[in-house]
């Protein structure tokens, strides 16, 4: 667990690595890379390169910032260095940003549909 140095609030810090998570997010060749692990987990650089249209040089760059962000995890085996998802960051987004908002459309869809039942058992 981080330590978090006196008088800074704990949230400012757990935001700073969410913040890491968006902007990792914001690149279309990062999300290319996450896209392609979610595919095949656990690939090379060179495998992850096949299917970049970008230098060997820049597909390193775009994972040590997902490596940053907690959304890629490195596993060695031997002298292969193997790449894996880590869907965690992006499931605490989905609870903190999007579930909420899906709560109350899910609940509106319950009400709508019990009210349609109820109209419907009135009528027969």
């Amino acid at each position: 667990m981080a330590r978090v140095p006196c008088g800074e609030p704990i949230l400012s810090t757990r935001l700073s690595d969410i913040d890491k998570v968006f902007k990792a997010l914001a690149d279309p060749g990062r999300r290319r890379l996450l896209d392609l692990l979610h595919q095949d987990n656990g690939q090379t650089l060179s495998a992850l390169c096949e299917h970049m249209d970008m230098t060997r040089q820049a597909v390193t760059q775009h994972l040590q910032q997902l490596e940053a962000a907690n959304l890629v995890a490195v596993v060695w085996q031997g002298r292969e260095k193997l790449h894996y998802l880590n869907p965690v960051p992006l499931h605490e987004i989905h609870e903190r940003w999007i579930g909420k908002f899906e709560r109350a459309r899910l609940g509106a869809l319950h009400d709508l549909k019990t009210q349609l039942e109820r109209d419907g058992h009135d009528k027969t």
